[in-house]
């Protein structure tokens, strides 16, 4: 199977990322949400879509 030098560099990279906080999620997501901060750029935040929400409108789909 082929396989994608670019994709294959990603996961080289967010692997020695997450081995550096022994794959602590919380301890990751505070990494990325602190570099987020330190970056000075404009973040945006969307307000999470209920379960419902999301039942509703792939009932529609479906129709």
């Amino acid at each position: 199977m082929w396989k994608d030098p670019i994709i294959e560099e990603i996961h080289k990279i967010r692997d020695e990322h997450a081995a550096r906080f022994n794959y602590d999620l919380e301890a990751i997501y505070q990494d990325l949400k602190r570099s987020e901060q330190e970056s000075g750029r404009e973040t945006v935040t969307f307000a999470p879509k209920r379960v419902q929400e999301l039942l509703v409108h792939a009932s529609r789909e479906q129709q």
